[in-house]
Parts: structure tokens; sequence; C-alpha cells
């Protein structure tokens, strides 16, 4: 259980709170009486958490683009924040082929352009920003990458996150060693969670099935990857956040991803997907010869579990789960907004 009594009058700014993660986090941080400004684009799909859910009642909602260095600082200075989240990113590997320059404008400038904001402006306390597991050089080990592993993610998408990750360590270094700022960046795993709606995810492509009564199809279902829920890292970030805040010797570079028993195949968690929604959905391989993804890829967390005595609380099974669950409560016409909240009090009980 991690006291969200800490966030209670904090002043906190959010990159990317439109999207699917960055909805969640508002809603986490609204819930725990923090102050929110977000500053993000429109909601990228159609329908969206942040407007099924209203989250734009919970924040103070700033759209704009993180490339925008000039209406970014105009929000920050408004916000004055103490603690930033950046979220804001391209983050589909597929559409990094399509959009290479966007991608590396919003991944890699976007995150100049917020540190840009915490030297110039001031005031801020604690910086996470979020990457991927995707930023490390993919070797297809069996073994979980580390912290201290090579980065140099291969794709377009995945490269402008290692990029992100080397601008964040040099401005740490360059501007912020003499300082009270304390940065950190934190590699999460393949998040699942209800209300994503992203094109080109394999849980969002369950769901679409599902709801319309059609089979799932499956580009790659022997690839490994670190499956956990939507607050699992939401809630990691949250403590590093204020760990750092109150100790700066203890910001860095952190793994946030399940255990090696929910490292799953694709195909394996589309099994537990057909279970678990339970109305006679069927999933067919499809390879379609697409770009280069990686086939195995793996976490190491031993260092968040050292330095936080953090740990995985929600199975895959469980996650998947939560996620029929929005989904259903979607479908029929609930209160989505209130299945939101009683999921995260349900994940820090």
């Amino acid at each position: 259980m991690l006291d969200l009594s800490f966030y209670n009058g904090k002043r906190v700014f959010v990159t990317g709170h439109t999207g699917f993660k960055g909805a969640w986090l508002c809603k986490v941080l609204s819930q725990a009486g923090a102050k929110v400004t977000g500053y993000a684009l429109e909601a990228p799909t159609e329908p969206s958490l942040f407007h099924l859910a209203g989250i734009e009642k919970d924040v103070s909602s700033v759209i704009g683009d993180v490339r925008d260095l000039a209406s970014l600082q105009r929000a920050f200075r408004k916000a004055k924040p103490e603690i930033v989240f950046h979220l804001a990113a391209q983050p589909i590997v597929r559409e990094s082929y399509h959009n290479p320059v966007y991608t590396y404008e919003t991944n890699v400038m976007g995150t100049v352009n917020i540190l840009e904001c915490i030297r110039t402006v001031g005031g801020v306390r604690s910086f996470l920003n979020v990457t991927t597991d995707k930023v490390y050089r993919n070797k297809e080990w069996v073994w979980g990458y580390r912290e201290n592993e090579e980065l140099d993610g291969f794709d377009p998408y995945s490269n402008s996150k290692s990029c992100s990750e080397l601008v964040t360590h040099t401005y740490r270094e360059a501007f912020f060693a003499e300082t009270p700022v304390a940065i950190s960046t934190a590699r999460a795993g393949n998040v699942i969670g209800g209300g994503d709606f992203a094109p080109d995810r394999i849980i969002p492509d369950c769901v679409r099935a599902g709801l319309e009564g059609k089979s799932i199809i499956v580009r790659n279902p022997y690839s490994v990857r670190p499956y956990q829920y939507v607050l699992e890292p939401l809630f990691a970030y949250l403590l590093i956040a204020k760990r750092q805040y109150e100790d700066k010797s203890l910001q860095g570079s952190y793994n946030v991803g399940p255990d090696e028993c929910d490292c799953r195949k694709t195909g394996e968690l589309v099994d537990i997907f057909v279970r678990t929604w339970n109305e006679a959905l069927t999933w067919e391989n499809r390879y379609d010869g697409g770009p280069h993804e990686a086939n195995y890829l793996k976490l190491d967390c031993s260092l968040i579990k050292a330095t936080f005595g953090w740990k995985p609380r929600w199975s895959i099974e469980t996650a998947v789960r939560k996620v029929v669950e929005w989904s259903k409560c979607y479908r029929d016409g609930g209160n989505v907004r209130a299945c939101m909240e009683r999921q995260i009090a349900e994940f820090n009980c």
C-alpha cells in the first residue's frame, strides 16, 4: 500500500494527461488531493478514457504540444509545479516507422522542452520521465535487462525513447547536480488496462474483437513481453517521485515490470483474455510480415524492489480480469469513472 497523502495539496504537472496512462494517473492523483495540471494534445483516440471518465473535471487541462517550448513554458509558469510526470509521447512502434520525424520530435525534443521548463522556470523538486522497456539494445536474452545495460532501441520509437533517457541523464548531470531537483526515469513493461483504445496493441485489439463479436487477430503469438496492469507502473511512478522528493540520493533509472511468471507469450495472454471474456471468442494467428519488433523482452526489477521495497500486486490473470470488468462496464453503459475508482481502491489496499 502506498500512502498517497503525500500528494494531498501538492502541485503536480502531468504531460500526456489525455492518453490512457495519463488519464489513469490523473485520476489517482486527483483522488489523493493533488492539484493537477495536465498538458497534452487532444485525446489520441475516439473514444477516449479521458473523456469517458470525465478526467477533465479532475485537472486543469491545457491542450498543447510538447514540441512547442513557448506554449509549454506558459503552462508551466502558471501551474508552478513541485512534481512533474512526463508521459507525453508518440508511443506506437509501427507508427514510428511511418512517421519517424514526428516520433523523434515528440519523444526527444519533448523531453528537452520539459527539462528546459524545469531548468528555466524553477520550483520543481521531483521529475520523473516515463520511458519504456524497449530502450535496451535487445539481444533476445532469456533473462531480464538491468538498468546498467546498453541503451539502443532498434525501431524509431524505441530508439527515440533511448535518446530521451540520454537527454534526461545529461540534463541531470549538467544542470541539476548541485540543485535540490531530483530526476529519474522509469522503464515500464507492456501496460494493459481498462480504457485503452489505442491501435496496434494486443489487449485493445482483444477488447474491440469482444465488443464486435469478431475473431481476435494476433500478429505474433510467440513474442514474450512483461505484461502488467496499468496501476502497477503508475503506483511505482508515484512511489519514485515521492521518495526522491524526500531524498534526492534515490534518483536514478528504474525498471518497472511484473515478476517472471507474468512475462508471457502474446498467445498465452490472448488465451487468458478469451477465457475471461467468456463469450465464445476465438483468435487466429495471422503474421503479416510487418516491421521488426523484438521477440523476447523481459525486465529485471531487482533495483526498484531493493531500493523502495516495491513489488507487483496483481497477477496477469487478475490484470486481464480487471480489463474485462472495465470493458464490459463500458459496453453495458455503466459508470466507468466509478469502475476506475473501485479498481484504484482495490489495488491500493
